[in-house]
């Protein structure tokens, strides 16, 4: 089989063998019961490892993220988002939809950040005419960027004074961790519920993990068997994610330290036609002028390479990556945009 070296998304990885084999070896139950000892073992970890009373266990980051504004808000409530936020932008207005929520987007910072001016000017007066608003959700990383620990202080006690509550997507949390050098409590101290992905950078095949204060999870868990996200022996993939929590958070330094070779690599060219973020940690973002990205992308999938084109191309690593496949990338785009 051809080697694919794919940048699209950090969601494509293929469990380790030791993955699989922690997989293969789980003890299972019921978990619809709450009997599957392995779900169990994962959602007591996730909440340790959190800093918060409980978690639960879902198939996806989506329904986590969902589960969060439904047991936060009611119909008619207002949450306040990022217009590019994946709750808003990338999860088929599922809050609208499912829970009659709605959302109130707002334009991210340069750090991606929201301004708190900005999220104090959108909150709605308390009158009929409008939604309660009730939520003010963040994602962490943003576009790759971490989000610096004194702004989540800010936006803790903003919270506070406005009688909000505090959600975070965090999808790409230990990223985020390992660039700041922080550890995850550092980062979720503030935040009232906090979903964890454990099928981005770490690895697992399936599953994310929604951590938060026990009352709030007992209600997660109804809307969960609602949606349908009630699996039975959820083990054998809840074993994945305890093998992703304890053996891959370190190991993303590498992502970091591939995605900062191209950019640095994409930027010594110096090429009058491509513009390049610098890499804050598993994600690089490229530009083009006077090219056809999607030329770009043709030419780079026959070289089997795969990239998502746009107006902005968004270069993801992760652990299937290695030193030879960003050389070959860096050989092929050069040699496309030529």
């Amino acid at each position: 089989m051809e080697r694919i070296i794919d940048f699209r998304s950090d969601t494509v990885t293929q469990p380790t063998n030791h993955m699989r084999s922690a997989m293969a070896s789980a003890v299972v139950g019921d978990d619809v019961y709450g009997e599957d000892p392995t779900v169990n073992e994962l959602e007591v970890l996730a909440a340790r490892v959190s800093g918060k009373e409980s978690s639960i266990f879902v198939p996806s980051g989506t329904q986590s993220n969902l589960l969060a504004l439904l047991v936060h808000c009611e119909r008619g409530d207002e949450y306040i988002v990022g217009q590019q936020g994946h709750t808003y932008k990338y999860e088929g207005g599922g809050a609208a939809v499912l829970g009659s929520i709605q959302p109130q987007p707002l334009d991210y910072e340069h750090d991606g950040t929201l301004k708190l001016e900005n999220v104090a000017a959108a909150i709605k007066p308390d009158d009929p005419h409008f939604a309660r608003t009730k939520l003010l959700c963040l994602e962490n990383t943003q576009a790759g960027q971490p989000l610096p620990i004194d702004y989540l202080a800010s936006a803790r006690r903003f919270c506070n004074d406005k009688g909000l509550s505090l959600h975070l997507d965090g999808a790409r949390l230990f990223n985020a961790s390992v660039a700041l050098s922080a550890d995850v409590k550092t980062i979720t101290q503030y935040f009232d519920t906090v979903s964890i992905c454990l099928s981005k950078g770490l690895g697992a095949p399936v599953g994310s993990v929604l951590c938060g204060p026990e009352d709030l999870i007992i209600k997660a868990r109804r809307w969960r068997k609602m949606l349908g996200g009630g699996m039975r022996q959820a083990g054998i993939l809840a074993a994945a994610g305890i093998y992703a929590i304890e053996n891959h958070i370190d190991r993303l330094q590498e992502d970091h330290a591939r995605a900062s070779i191209i950019s640095d690599r994409l930027l010594a060219l110096n090429h009058s036609n491509l513009t390049v973020s610098s890499a804050q940690t598993n994600m690089v973002f490229l530009s083009f002028k006077d090219v056809d990205v999607s030329d770009v992308a043709i030419r780079l999938k026959d070289k089997n390479i795969l990239i998502t084109p746009g107006k902005s191309v968004r270069l993801v690593t992760h652990m299937d990556l290695n030193d030879d496949d960003i050389d070959v990338f860096i050989a092929e785009l050069t040699a496309a945009i030529s």
